[in-house]
């Protein structure tokens, strides 16, 4: 038979999905595994956006759509990122799809031609690297050392820029890092990106966990220019618990929302009507829910943070938004742990879900070969069994 497509070929799977998928797995054998490694909230959907969901099945919301969402979805996003990040957008310039993966690679395809070079900081969401192959684009990967906070910067990024440069993917607040750029930081980059006349992919998705006070600062939000080149990546998977509703939004100028829409149009189609019905109640309702997930999301990362750092051989910075830390395992690497060599984080992960029945997913696929990402999107109890036995793995 002919051979397979090659940009096809060369995708590789999640390590956060593999890892996930693994834990389950067993979990479902009985073995007593905890799991850290997926990125989805613990916490239900509030209930009065499932109600919101249940009308509109009463009520038939249950067709088609047009391919880039209905207007009360658009106004809906444009309302919420007025108020929350004093961004103004109108409808026309907002389009909805299956989820903010699927709005990163909408955005690939409307910018990127084959050969383009595409930015990406590491730390990286593990899909980032794959969505940019995925269009036939080349990564140009930058890494932006745990010393620097895990932050690029401008700097760096004028120094990465050649003339086959399209974009650049910023990811704030960062998974896996949970680092968030300061306005200032965020300024300097912008202004490369004017100057060099790149595009931005700016996912926002965790933009309403912060902690210790720290505020939001959209990308689109630092002058006309920079708005003009940024297609803004949310959603409301993780502020709201909604991981399974699949909906995610991107905002641009008119020309690009027109362009993305068309190919949502031959590809997917449209999002669900009733996810989208469900998110419109999430927007327009009160975000109190939001808070108090935030809250508990603090409580486990101070917790976590505090554990990690008291630990002898490994490290961690202290996040500020998302719910992921970084655990810096450089010391481990040479170690011999439960008669298991330890020669990269793949291999610490796997001797840690072995041995220690914690599940959690290796820096290797993320730019970050020699650390681990923990996910405190678990509740209290496991996150202290999890601590607790990674102590005991680490003694031997």
């Amino acid at each position: 038979m002919k051979e397979l497509a090659q940009i096809a070929s060369a995708v590789q799977a999640s390590s956060t999905m593999v890892m996930d998928a693994l834990a389950k797995q067993m979990q479902a054998d009985g073995v007593d595994v905890i799991g850290f490694g997926a990125g989805e909230p613990d916490f239900n959907t509030p209930d009065h956006i499932k109600e919101a969901a249940k009308h509109a099945i009463t009520e038939n919301v249950t067709r088609y759509t047009p391919a880039s969402g209905t207007i009360a979805m658009k106004q809906a996003v444009c309302r919420r990122m007025k108020e929350d990040c004093g961004l103004d957008y109108v409808p026309s310039q907002v389009v909805v799809s299956s989820g903010a993966k699927h709005c990163v690679y909408i955005a690939l395809r409307t910018l990127v031609n084959p050969g383009d070079e595409v930015i990406l900081p590491a730390p990286f969401w593990v899909s980032y690297l794959e969505l940019i192959k995925m269009v036939g684009a080349t990564p140009v990967v930058v890494t932006a050392e745990e010393s620097a906070g895990f932050k690029m910067t401008a700097e760096q990024l004028a120094d990465a820029i050649t003339p086959k440069t399209k974009a650049l993917i910023l990811n704030n607040p960062n998974n896996p890092t949970g680092m968030v750029y300061a306005e200032e930081e965020l300024s300097a980059i912008a202004r490369v990106c004017v100057e060099k006349d790149i595009y931005v992919i700016s996912d926002e998705v965790y933009y309403g966990l912060l902690y210790d006070g720290v505020k939001s600062v959209s990308f689109a939000s630092l002058g006309e220019d920079v708005k003009a080149r940024t297609i803004l990546v949310n959603g409301v998977s993780k502020s709201y618990a909604m991981t399974g509703w699949r909906i995610g939004y991107l905002l641009s100028s008119g020309k690009i929302a027109q362009m993305m829409g068309n190919f949502l149009s031959h590809s997917t189609g449209s999002p669900s009507s009733v996810s989208q019905a469900a998110s419109v109640a999430a927007l327009n309702g009160s975000q109190d829910c939001v808070e108090q997930m935030r809250r508990a999301f603090e409580l486990r990362r101070n917790y976590i943070v505090e554990r990690i750092n008291a630990m002898e051989g490994v490290s961690c910075l202290k996040p500020e938004g998302a719910f992921y830390v970084m655990m810096n395992i450089g010391k481990q690497l040479g170690r011999t742990l439960h008669g298991e060599l330890i020669s990269s984080s793949d291999d610490f992960a796997a001797a840690l879900l072995k041995h220690g029945l914690v599940a959690t997913v290796p820096g290797s696929g993320m730019g970050a070969p020699n650390f681990i990402r923990w996910s405190y999107a678990t509740g209290m109890d496991n996150i202290k069994k999890g601590m607790d036995r990674l102590q005991g793995f680490l003694n031997g």
